[in-house]
């Protein structure tokens, strides 16, 4: 197949590595994967470094070069499958595929669970103008299907697929080594760009509780909520038992050197890669019951999960996991189970071929 994606997110996270990932495993298989992106945008230059071709194209819906730039690609191209990620590239795709002839079938993808707004034109945009829809959890599902009164058939969750020969339990004394950070101390941490709704600060604050008072926080990631959580990290005076790790190109020597990983999120998750990527490697997790994530983690078989925006309930969680070492071990050990049984990156590969071929089939017969 021909594939085509458009991403017009210029930051960075889990959409973004998505979408490089799923479009480096099919390649491997055999297909033609393509993408257009803003120059400016992270995943131009992550695509570069993957050996995926890049297009540079603004995906500004406000401007008519963007449609006519994007328009030429896909006559240029002739792609079997446009696939777009975020707004304003996906109101491109319909514009600018409306009247070709033949016109590439049309998937949607929506990483995230925040609620889309009601309407007729949204109902256009996720029901006329896709063959499908695509999302990362059930939970996403349900709110498109309810808000914007959806066939159920045409919505489909694949969450994102973890490379098990790379993400898998390592040496934490090793990791630490490597990465100067204290081998024998109690570290807790969590990998994700620093945005509002991932629940940075209510992690900073728990580290304030006593029952942390031996422990240090290890934050993996950059974004918009950097300046805000140094702030925060000073004026507790936690400075000495904070790292501030930056983005990482290469996660998983972070995620080997924790005894916990946490991800306290308050909104839009679908089932978050970061989780995915900790279980994987067979740590045991707090986390919250935001978006889809209790598709994932069943608080008490493979995690613990606690009450979003409660500093205290997440102290209280990571404490009994760190004196708990049987209760840790269970958890990631099923954690572990669950990525391996549930979530491959080989089984999102399959999945998302599955979406593609029924979405050129249906394109074909209208």
């Amino acid at each position: 197949m021909k594939i085509l994606h458009t991403e017009a997110s210029k930051g960075w996270g889990g959409q973004e590595i998505r979408t490089l990932d799923e479009a480096e495993g099919l390649r491997a298989r055999g297909h033609d994967v393509q993408l257009a992106a803003p120059l400016e945008a992270t995943i131009f230059e992550a695509a570069k470094r993957r050996a995926i071709p890049v297009h540079t194209i603004a995906l500004d819906r406000r401007r008519l070069r963007s449609l006519l730039a994007l328009r030429a690609l896909i006559r240029e191209f002739e792609p079997d499958v446009v696939v777009s990620h975020s707004s304003s590239d996906s109101w491109l795709v319909a514009a600018a595929t409306r009247f070709l002839s033949p016109r590439p079938a049309i998937v949607r993808l929506r990483h995230i669970s925040g609620a889309v707004a009601q309407g007729p034109l949204n109902r256009w945009l996720y029901g006329r103008v896709p063959a499908r829809v695509v999302t990362t959890g059930v939970a996403i599902n349900n709110m498109l299907i309810e808000r914007l009164s959806l066939d159920p058939a045409h919505v489909v969750a694949i969450p994102t697929g973890i490379d098990l020969d790379r993400f898998k339990p390592g040496d934490r004394s090793a990791a630490r080594e490597a990465l100067g950070l204290p081998v024998e101390a109690k570290l807790i941490g969590i990998v994700a760009t620093l945005r509002s709704w991932k629940g940075h600060r209510f992690l900073v604050a728990a580290m304030t509780d006593p029952k942390l008072a031996g422990a240090r926080l290890v934050l993996v990631g950059d974004g918009p909520q950097e300046p805000a959580l140094r702030a925060q990290i000073a004026e507790l005076g936690l400075g000495e038992r904070v790292t501030l790790a930056g983005r990482q190109e290469d996660v998983r020597p972070w995620l080997r050197a924790l005894n916990v990983f946490v991800l306290p999120s308050t909104a839009n998750e679908g089932l978050p890669q970061a989780l995915m990527q900790a279980m994987a490697c067979e740590l045991p997790v707090v986390t919250t019951a935001a978006g889809a994530i209790p598709e994932l983690v069943r608080g008490g078989e493979n995690g613990l999960v606690v009450p979003s925006e409660s500093p205290a309930a997440l102290a209280e969680a990571v404490a009994r996991l760190l004196d708990d070492r049987v209760l840790a071990g269970r958890l990631a050990a099923a954690g572990r189970r669950e990525v391996e049984q549930k979530h491959t990156k080989a089984a999102m590969l399959d999945a998302m071929e599955d979406v593609f071929r029924a979405a050129i089939a249906k394109q074909s017969r209208a």
